[in-house]
């Protein structure tokens, strides 16, 4: 994946996060996801890619844009072909309640290399690197605590697991309390919750529980760059998404490795804080016309972790007047 093409990833979800947090606290969800696609897309037009949208706001009957299978970039003869995976409002709550760790984040990787995960629940299991390899989502939570434990040579009350306040989870929580283990419950968006446990600097050592399936490609991408591990099952709640999988050519039982969800070494990822959370800082408007950023941006490649903080002079950039 070009180099200059994944610092262009920044400047698309830039986009949809400044657009998107106008709408912060209120109240209207719906209005701040869709501010974050029009900007989203909008940045995409200049974008030297032949792309596709394999994951998006979904299907070209519910979605006039960032639709799945549509066609995006500048799409010239020469331009690179890359599936895409895009979340313009990865929490839209939380936007709209004016909470925490809403992002917007995108995933790239060459043509054919990321999984079009149907829009589902999936059972899903992140660790970091220094957890790779020594947990299992077919293991059961106790088993994976005390593996994590060793591993990471923590005590069991050290360990902090992440996952979203449902009451779906109420029987994880239990058997976590029971272990002596710490709990993160996350209100929206579990693609932070997963990539929280590559850094030692915020609060997760491992995200377990059912979210949805296109989010965990996104964070799968993101773990890959990062040298986690992430594996997930499906969860079809009736006969008619398991006919939807089918479909799509994905399997129902199958536990989903990194390596199905994103193929290759060539992938990479983006995402901007749109309001503040542990890991990235939301959109500051520090003035009329000026405003910050903060944006992680990774490259699978070469396994390069960028922490981009941006101040952006509105008035000078037509597609965010308003």
């Amino acid at each position: 994946m070009d180099r200059n093409l994944v610092l262009n990833l920044a400047r698309v979800t830039e986009a949809a996060a400044l657009n998107g947090a106008k709408w912060l606290g209120r109240g209207d969800k719906n209005a701040a996801d869709q501010a974050a696609v029009d900007s989203m897309r909008k940045m995409f037009d200049t974008i030297d890619i032949s792309g596709t949208v394999v994951i998006g706001e979904g299907e070209i009957d519910e979605a006039p844009m960032l639709y799945i299978g549509e066609k995006i970039g500048q799409r010239h003869e020469d331009s690179p072909k890359i599936d895409i995976a895009v979340d313009p409002l990865d929490g839209t709550n939380a936007v709209a309640k004016g909470g925490t760790d809403a992002i917007a984040v995108l995933a790239v990787a060459p043509e054919g290399h990321l999984l079009n995960a149907p829009d589902m629940y999936m059972n899903k299991l992140a660790v970091g690197p220094k957890g790779k390899g020594v947990v299992s989502i077919e293991k059961p939570i106790e088993d994976n605590l005390i593996a994590l434990s060793k591993a990471l040579n923590k005590d069991m009350s050290d360990i902090t697991v992440v996952m979203l306040d449902r009451p779906r989870h109420d029987d994880y929580a239990q058997r976590i309390r029971k272990m002596g283990a710490r709990i993160r419950f996350i209100q929206d968006g579990d693609v932070l919750g997963a990539i929280a446990t590559c850094f030692d600097h915020v609060s997760g050592d491992i995200l377990i529980g059912s979210g949805g399936a296109p989010e965990g490609v996104l964070a799968a991408v993101a773990l890959k760059c990062l040298g986690g591990q992430f594996e997930g099952i499906l969860l079809p709640k009736d006969d008619e998404e398991k006919a939807r999988c089918e479909r799509m050519g994905v399997e129902c039982d199958k536990v989903y490795t990194i390596d199905d969800l994103v193929k290759g070494n060539e992938s990479a990822f983006a995402a901007t804080g749109v309001s503040h959370g542990e890991l990235l800082d939301g959109v500051n408007f520090i003035s009329k016309n000026v405003a910050t950023t903060e944006t992680l941006v990774l490259r699978q490649e070469t396994g390069t972790v960028r922490f981009i903080k941006a101040v952006h002079h509105l008035d000078k950039k037509p597609e965010y007047a308003k």
